[in-house]
């Protein structure tokens, strides 16, 4: 729980490097946190067929927008890579599957330009 917090304290830290473990176990409470609030929404009726969200779940996805997107650039300056490439998630099916395994690289070894190392912090 602790890495989903850190994240949201850094809700707009767009340098940097972010950890697997920070960025993967972002990922997984956001979505567990999505799920339980669509479920919210479907039990008291706040969920809209036209639109496909709800109400909980549509502000609560506003809501870590920005984190998101930071953390993300921040786990690709840690592979050694720009965050505009986060851009290429754009292109469907493909660039999800490039942005995975970005994604699940093992950070750059030592420094590199957007930082110290976060794992020879934590060590």
């Amino acid at each position: 729980m602790n890495w989903y917090l850190d994240v949201l304290k850094k809700y707009a830290v767009f340098d940097g490097r972010a950890r697997r473990k920070e960025y993967w176990f972002f990922v997984l409470f956001n979505l567990i946190a999505s799920v339980v609030l669509s479920i919210i929404d479907g039990v008291i009726g706040t969920f809209s067929a036209e639109s496909g969200i709800g109400l909980l779940s549509g502000v609560y996805s506003l809501a870590v927008l920005l984190p998101a997107i930071g953390v993300s650039i921040r786990r690709l300056h840690d592979t050694n890579r720009s965050g505009w490439w986060l851009l290429i998630g754009l292109i469907p099916l493909v660039g999800a599957i490039v942005l995975i395994v970005f994604m699940v690289q093992d950070s750059t070894a030592g420094d590199n330009q957007y930082g110290a190392n976060p794992k020879q912090d934590a060590v």
